[in-house]
């Protein structure tokens, strides 16, 4: 295993880790208060300098993404933070806001002084009864602290936090969706340009980042950009975590080095504990389920931005789903592409109507009631609410549409074999599966 100076979960497991009082004793704030002794075009310098990428998904770089935010706007400036953590696969937000909710607090108060930011909207997912709990305990610790109000830690600059639960829709993980359900309308995507650091929560230029994303600054304030960036690799800064989950011994979430292999990741015995008994791995979702999926002979690769996208797939969410060879994929992609169908808005044409047949024609194979036409159609019904590759170039207005044809991309052209075998069979060759559809795992 490579070696990992933790910096987000140095304090999960100690006792009352999400008190303000345990955060501080641990040298919690620090970071904000060196953030105090810059100027905002240096804080953000020393983000930009720290390689730090958007944890949430698409892993854009966010000094860079600060900087979109026009200067001297005559509109407030709003920071909305993502904790509507909802990809399939994907469970480590809830963590950071369950353990250490104070470290998510200190990122606030630092990108609000880089942004000349005064109110921020923690949108959190409505599920997460506990953490929002958790999270409105910490907020009131740090208006009573002197920490959020009209001072920050005795700095002239007002700041106020408010957390606001969502109703539950996948779609409203969308930063659009996100900043129209805020506003207390349906949460359906926007149209861009205008983007949200222009024109985004109330008009007025917005910036949308995850949960870990503002969770790292502290340590970046406090340790340094370069240090950060010395973390990672050339193009990808610090460390991450990811959610393992699926045919492995020890699922849990992981703080890991952004050079940390799949391979390391199920098989080290610090991490994922190898797989049960008799089980070898099938295939891999790396990021989420929304990204296209690994097959086994590909599972040698850097859970990082760039190594990844050299796979044609993505790190996305940091959603890591193993598949062992008792798992029908074809029942794993018809799981999937049912989510999406579910969660689709129905503003888009090409995701309306192309989710709910993929879906159609997933089932009639796994029942043994596809024909060989039917791999075509599947590929060319995909193509046309996502063309893969390259990722990221879909015909729907958000990325949802992306996220329901990629995996059928993947899917069928790395496992065509098992896809004609159920046609020609007329049956699942794996039978019925009491685990469901990611095999003899947890998920």
């Amino acid at each position: 295993m490579i070696e990992v100076e933790k910096t987000i979960t140095q304090n999960w497991g100690k006792p009352r880790s999400h008190s303000l009082e345990a955060y501080r004793n641990s040298g919690g704030y620090s970071g904000l208060r060196k953030a105090l002794q810059l100027s905002p075009a240096q804080i953000t310098e020393e983000v930009k300098k720290s390689n730090l990428r958007g944890r949430g998904g698409a892993g854009f770089y966010t000094g860079m993404k600060w900087n979109f935010v026009p200067k001297n706007s005559p509109k407030p400036v709003y920071l909305a933070v993502n904790a509507d953590e909802s990809e399939p696969g994907t469970f480590k937000d809830r963590y950071i806001l369950e353990n250490d909710p104070h470290m998510l607090l200190e990122g606030i108060a630092i990108a609000a002084l880089a942004l000349n930011c005064h109110q921020a909207y923690i949108y959190t997912r409505g599920e997460f009864k506990k953490q929002a709990e958790v999270v409105n305990g910490a907020i009131a610790e740090a208006y009573q602290a002197g920490i959020f109000g009209e001072k920050v830690l005795g700095k002239e600059h007002r700041l106020d936090v408010y957390q606001v639960r969502g109703a539950g829709a996948y779609i409203c993980g969308e930063e659009t969706a996100l900043l129209e359900s805020l506003e207390g309308k349906k949460g359906w995507p926007r149209l861009k340009p205008p983007f949200p650091a222009v024109v985004g929560l109330f008009g007025a230029p917005t910036v949308v980042n995850n949960v870990e994303t503002l969770a790292s600054l502290p340590a970046i304030l406090d340790k340094g950009g370069e240090w950060y960036a010395a973390l990672g690799t050339a193009r990808s800064g610090g460390t991450r975590l990811v959610c393992l989950s699926g045919s492995v011994n020890r699922p849990g979430v992981y703080e890991i080095s952004m050079r940390t292999t799949i391979r390391e990741l199920i098989f080290d015995q610090q991490l994922g504990q190898g797989m049960p008994p008799g089980r070898s791995v099938k295939a891999v979702i790396p990021g989420g389920s929304s990204a296209p999926v690994l097959s086994a002979d590909e599972i040698d690769v850097a859970l990082e931005f760039e190594a990844l996208k050299e796979k044609q797939t993505m790190a996305g969410s940091g959603g890591v789903i193993v598949m062992d060879d008792s798992t029908c994929l074809v029942r794993c992609l018809w799981r999937v592409a049912r989510f999406y169908a579910e969660e689709s808005c129905g503003q888009c044409t090409p995701c309306r109507e192309g989710t709910p047949w993929l879906t159609r024609i997933l089932r009639k194979i796994e029942e043994g009631r596809g024909s060989p036409e039917d791999l075509d159609v599947l590929i060319n019904v995909a193509a046309s609410i996502a063309p893969y590759p390259p990722i990221g170039l879909g015909n729907t207005i958000c990325a949802l549409g992306d996220a329901a044809a990629l995996p059928v991309h993947s899917f069928v052209t790395k496992f065509r074999g098992e896809f004609v075998a159920h046609i020609e069979q007329r049956r699942c060759p794996f039978g019925e599966n009491p685990w469901g559809a990611f095999g003899g795992g947890r998920v």
